[in-house]
């Protein structure tokens, strides 16, 4: 362990000790980033022993990373799991066409029992589902019956029976008529459920299904498995001694025998340096030492999946190995390549090229196999590809150590993705960043990697320790934890393109929420991060939203919510405006560039369309009709409070702009107004020890997050007792994992909670509204990249995971940096 993070560690045993939560320091988040660039290149590990599960894509989906240590002919698992051998028994559409019967009306009688008649049932290819593309028989109801029926000579070869299924929504299934299956739920990939080979007989056999569709999409498909055997020497298992999460960086340390193994992911995402951001390669660095004392012979094996480079495991792939001057190289992916065709919220990238590339100067040896064989291949010493196509390969690279004694010896490979193009904007497809001239190739960003390794780490070494640093002057040990967790996540639900016109486009993806991309209230509680280390990707944030409204595509006087559903920005798809919302948003973040920026110049370009904004907050902030805001997912709500609040925020904002550009008598006007509103606001919203949600219950009550920036800005429009009532009524309300969004129910959103607690007077009611965000992160049993959306009481996800708007944790240092300024 690093001088960093040793001292981090110790940091946070102390605060732990304090606090009482040192029972739960095993854990340092719900999940672990690895490799993380956008919403398509994201890989991470959903348990804290790094070998203890398959990696996955944020939704979910398994992206396998497996690796393995041979110490002395002696082999020690460290990353991912293999991958399991199954045979066969009935196929699911993924390996072969089949029919099922089926019927949208409720079946009478035992329709799950062998003898059960058909008759009047349909006759349908599978899969089954309402999305025409990846379907063979549509069903767009709530309810459909399936049977199917399937002849077996014997059973007692069978080793470990498997239900392969992939269903959407509600499942029951039953072999033969016993029920041997249900969930409520959905799945985005095929899943195995054991289930006992008893309920199978020789001769037929029939499955019988009930799906239920509550919400969103519809989609069945199944088939039976045996899994094998594993008759070859056992691996074992390395042990992981601790494990570290940096800003830029995922540290694991592990015994492997009789060595050490360090192994760091390592995705450089410096924000101020938009070439090495763009960049589309991560680390995967390798350091071994022996514990003992000893010389041994050692060799590294890891495995990545083509998986990685499609929507779904059952898609065609192909691969290939090469080599430039200093490099060699695997590539996958998709044999269709179906460039920007796919879209929506629970996607993976089904086009571009998955690389693995490792120096040639570390003798690494290369080659792909199917990925059920791979972790054999290497126990066996097979080093010859023999596979090029199919699905579910695995690369495979072999890095020779040689014989290692106390002396630490370090190499590294490097994973990359070549998407082609990123998204497509208003009907443009928009390249890369880094390929925005189409005259680039990812070889030679391979290769830059490669030469700048060294550099790169050292950059972000010390970019690590600036942001641990900064966090924890701001706002002590648990916060500066939660900023370190945030940074990847955020960053990477991002893309970076340039625009036909030029213009810097940072669009993000709702992950997990809709799937749209470059939504304004999304952007809005994402800010703070991109705010402090590079305002011009905050400039990117909001770039397009601006182009929609200026050029008469989206004629309203206000803010659009979206432009579209990711990787299209065409336009919003959203179904309905969020006016006072998403205006407010725009003017505020706009005030925030030119605060931190010195100047108003940004706003000066988009001014015309500001006052467009500020005029209807003008006319409709202060009291706002029923409408949406960003907190969506709790309905519709007249006279807003909080609403309101950013309405006059807003207001104050813009004449704040107005007296920059030296635009005396608008500023004057403005301010005038939104100091108008205020005494108007505490008349409405006092509740006595506290202000409501909305006007007209006082037996209600909210976080005011959008207050943040009145402080932030130096707005000084609200007095300080509003700021000192809110906060002693907030911690009055603090349950294990935070504090409610509001009266209505229990669930909460840590992003606001750290904007409310950003405003407290006092540094102690700071620390007592963040605790228990912190808490959460280290015992929330939702394990996904980190939930900004659960119940305060259970610690459980309502919904949503990995997305940007925890870049909102980092309000507290910009509203330290703007004060001290």
């Amino acid at each position: 362990m690093n001088q960093f993070n040793r001292l981090k560690s110790l940091v946070l045993l102390a605060y732990a000790c304090l606090t009482g939560t040192v029972h739960a320091q095993e854990r340092k988040a719900p999940a672990y980033p690895l490799i993380t660039h956008n919403t398509y290149f994201s890989i991470w590990s959903n348990t804290d022993q790094l070998n203890n599960s398959t990696t996955t894509h944020w939704t979910g989906a398994e992206h396998s990373l497996l690796g393995l240590i041979n110490v002395d002919g002696k082999i020690y698992r460290f990353l991912g799991k293999e991958q399991t051998n199954y045979k066969t028994i009935m196929s699911a559409s993924d390996e072969a066409s089949y029919n099922v019967s089926y019927t949208e009306n409720k079946p009478e009688g035992d329709w799950t029992s062998l003898k059960y008649s058909t008759a009047g049932w349909k006759l349908g290819q599978a899969p089954i589902g309402d999305d025409e593309k990846n379907v063979k028989t549509l069903w767009k109801s709530d309810d459909i019956w399936v049977r199917r029926t399937f002849n077996l000579s014997s059973i007692a070869s069978i080793n470990e029976l498997f239900l392969k299924l992939n269903h959407d929504d509600n499942v029951e299934v039953f072999l033969n008529g016993t029920r041997i299956y249900e969930k409520k739920g959905w799945t985005s990939s095929f899943q195995y459920f054991p289930i006992n080979k008893n309920a199978l007989k020789a001769g037929q056999n029939v499955i019988a299904i009930h799906l239920v569709n509550t919400a969103g999409g519809r989609f069945l498909d199944f088939g039976l498995v045996d899994k094998l055997k594993d008759n070859a020497t056992q691996i074992l298992l390395a042990e992981q001694k601790n494990v570290e999460v940096n800003a830029t960086q995922t540290v694991y340390n592990f015994n492997a025998g009789k060595v050490n193994l360090q192994l760091t992911f390592t995705s450089p995402l410096l924000l101020n340096d938009l070439s090495l951001l763009s960049r589309p390669v991560s680390y995967i660095t390798y350091k071994v030492n022996a514990n003992d004392g000893k010389n041994h012979a050692v060799k590294v094996f890891l495995g990545a999946s083509s998986d990685i480079a499609v929507y779904q495991p059952s898609q065609a792939v192909s691969a290939q190995k090469y080599a430039t001057a200093k490099l060699s190289v695997l590539k996958t992916g998709s044999v269709e390549q179906p460039v920007l065709q796919k879209g929506g919220d629970d996607m993976r990238i089904d086009w571009g090229y998955f690389y693995v590339a490792a120096p040639k100067t570390a003798g690494a040896v290369q080659f792909i196999t199917k990925g059920s064989e791979a972790a054999n291949a290497f126990k066996k010493g097979a080093v010859l590809s023999t596979a090029s196509k199919g699905r579910s390969l695995s690369l495979n690279t072999i890095i020779p150590f040689g014989t290692v004694g106390k002396n630490a010896v370090e190499r590294f490979v490097e994973l990359g993705y070549d998407e082609r193009f990123s998204v497509q904007y208003f009907n443009t497809d928009l390249r890369p960043w880094w390929n925005n001239s189409g005259k680039a190739t990812i070889e030679d960003e391979l290769t830059d990697a490669f030469n700048e390794y060294q550099s790169v780490v050292q950059k972000c070494n010390a970019f690590d320790k600036e942001v641990y640093a900064d966090a924890l002057r701001s706002g002590g040990a648990a916060y500066a934890h939660l900023c370190v967790l945030a940074y990847r996540q955020s960053i990477a639900a991002h893309t970076l393109v340039k625009s036909p016109a030029g213009e810097t486009l940072w669009l993000s993806k709702e992950n997990n929420s809709g799937g749209f991309i470059n939504t304004v209230d999304v952007t809005y509680p994402s800010a703070p991060l991109y705010l402090l280390y590079n305002p011009e990707l905050m400039q990117g944030m909001l770039n397009g939203i601006f182009h929609f409204s200026e050029t008469g595509k989206y004629p309203h006087p206000w803010a659009a919510h979206d432009l579209g559903t990711y990787p299209k920005a065409n336009g919003q798809t959203y179904g309905e405006p969020m006016p006072v919302e998403e205006s407010g948003n725009m003017i505020i973040l706009c005030a925030a560039i030119a605060k931190v920026e010195g100047n108003a110049d940004y706003a000066k370009k988009h001014w015309q369309t500001l006052t467009t904004w500020v005029d209807y907050l003008a006319k409709e902030g202060l009291d706002p009709k029923s409408q949406l805001c960003t907190d969506d997912f709790a309905g519709h709500l007249a006279r807003n409070a909080n609403l309101s609040v950013k309405a006059i925020v807003a207001i104050a904002c813009y004449a704040q702009m107005a007296g920059t550009l030296g635009e005396t008598e608008t500023a004057k006007k403005y301010r005038a107004i939104a100091e108008g509103m205020v005494p108007e606001w505490i008349k409405m919203a006092d509740a006595g020890d506290h202000y409501a949600l909305t006007f007209d219950n006082k037996d209600t009550w909210s976080q005011k997050y959008n207050l943040a920036w009145d402080k932030v800005l130096g707005l000084h429009l609200f007095p300080q007792k509003v700021y000192d009532t809110e906060t002693r009524y907030y911690l009055t309300k603090i349950n294990k994992f935070g504090i409610p969004l509001d009266s209505r129910k229990s669930y909460t959103k840590n992003d606001w909670i750290v904007w409310t607690a950003t405003f407290a007077p006092q540094k102690d009611q700071f620390e007592e509204l963040i605790r228990p965000l912190y808490v959460h992160a280290l015992e929330t049993p939702s394990r996904v990249p980190l939930n900004d959306f659960y119940d305060s009481k259970t610690g459980i996800r309502e919904n949503f995971k990995a997305r940007s708007v925890v870049g909102g944790f980092y309000m507290k240092i910009l509203a330290d940096k703007l004060k001290a300024e």
